[in-house]
């Protein structure tokens, strides 16, 4: 079973309870933070504990959802020191500068930007405190099952398109995918965006060697390509990709080899499975289809179009930009020198190379030096890969190709 990356009790909407996964900690600790205000979800998101598009938007919004719970509480209100609850228009303006001081932990991911957004509408519409709370859990409730449903769709969607692509292209074998990053379920509410295409692959590979083992014949099905096996990149500098990826293929059971972000071209040259595509998540894409992803997404779809392997960006339309035209319009967030010069991660034994436990008998994070500390560094955390390189996108909508000219046209997801 997948990892839950938000814990979200929606029981009592007067009294919600929200805990977000530290993935920091992954693959060796599985530990929640309680989540109680903005700024609580602020810290998370900045630092990373929490991640990917769909998932920073779910958990601001559940903290901005939490702090508002928290204004009800007349003893709580009178005694916080930050909002003015003399007037709602009072509130309302220290409230919007808490929003744009959300948005500030990670301004690459427009599902937060535009997440807030509604929030932002919804502060409009309402003239109390309550009227606001009950709004924001309604949105928040929405958004969280609209992007589980939305997931499973991408995933069929992707997962059906290159089956019927090989199908076409008279492709009967089994093969294998590249993918970068973490887009599974500990990037969203759950089942992932691009890795959710690879999730729907798998289950259609089951399916297939079931029924030749039982020897049934398929009436609807006449794809015969078959994947069999997933390369995840470690994703550097911050190891999302061999931390939480690659925990999440294992988990499921999903024949997965890691590789090193600079061995692509090599994996692809000399795979004993031929590689038939790359599927990839988004932080942004903008009009023209430019996409910005976890830096190296760039790259891997640079190589991809060298050997001729489809390259498909996966994300829901709230994903989508309709403003910005071009990748030259986003901005690239960059990461401090130090996520780069000092890994994170789990205390092994030197010589048993087994975790090191504490007195709780849990294994110990740890930070290890792999550069000069004077050294200096370039550590952006996304890249913004041109529409001419990707060959789909894939929504919940479908997936959309380009044109006779070449272009993307997205105006439908508008």
């Amino acid at each position: 079973m997948s990892l839950e990356a938000i814990r979200f009790d929606r029981s009592n909407k007067k009294d919600i309870c929200v805990e977000v996964l530290d993935q920091l900690l992954l693959p060796y600790t599985t530990k929640y933070i309680p989540i109680h205000t903005i700024d609580d979800g602020y810290g998370v998101i900045k630092s990373m504990q929490v991640r990917g598009a769909p998932a920073i938007a779910i958990v601001g919004a559940l903290s901005v959802l939490l702090e508002t719970q928290l204004m009800l509480d007349d003893s709580f209100a009178k005694s916080q020191y930050f909002y003015d609850v003399s007037t709602w228009s009072s509130f309302q303006s220290r409230f919007l500068e808490r929003l744009d001081f959300l948005l500030s932990s990670r301004p690459t991911a427009v599902n937060l930007s535009n997440s807030l957004k509604v929030i932002t509408k919804l502060v409009s519409e309402s003239d109390n405190v309550d009227t606001l709370n009950d709004k924001v859990f309604q949105y928040t409730c929405q958004l969280i099952d609209e992007d589980l449903s939305n997931n499973v769709k991408m995933g069929d969607n992707g997962a059906n398109f290159l089956l019927e692509s090989l199908n076409g292209a008279n492709f009967e074998e089994d093969f294998a995918v590249l993918t970068i990053c973490n887009t599974g379920s500990l990037a969203t509410s759950g089942y992932g965006t691009a890795l959710g295409v690879i999730r729907s692959l798998w289950k259609d590979s089951e399916l297939k060697s079931e029924r030749k083992l039982k020897k049934i014949k398929s009436e609807t099905n006449t794809h015969k390509a078959k994947m069999v096996h997933v390369y995840p990149l470690e994703t550097r500098p911050y190891n999302q990709g061999s931390r939480l990826t690659a925990y999440e293929l294992t988990q499921e059971g999903i024949p997965s080899t890691l590789i090193t972000d600079s061995s692509i071209a090599y994996r692809i040259k000399t795979s004993p499975i031929p590689i038939k595509a790359a599927f990839v998540g988004a932080d942004r894409i903008v009009r023209n289809g430019d996409t910005a992803n976890k830096i190296g997404t760039y790259q891997l779809a640079i190589i991809c179009k060298q050997f001729g392997i489809k390259f498909f960006v996966v994300a829901p339309k709230t994903t989508i930009d309709n403003v910005t035209e071009t990748g030259d319009g986003i901005i690239v967030e960059e990461r401090k020198a130090n996520e780069f010069k000092l890994v994170t991660g789990t205390l092994v034994d030197y010589i048993t190379e087994e975790p090191v436990l504490n007195e709780k008998n849990e294994p110990i994070s740890t930070k290890v030096g792999v550069a000069p500390p004077e050294m200096e560094v370039w550590n952006p955390a996304f890249d913004i890969t041109t529409y001419d390189l990707i060959d789909g996108i894939v929504t919940e909508e479908g997936v959309f190709t380009k044109d006779k000219t070449g272009q993307f046209n997205l105006e439908s997801l508008f």
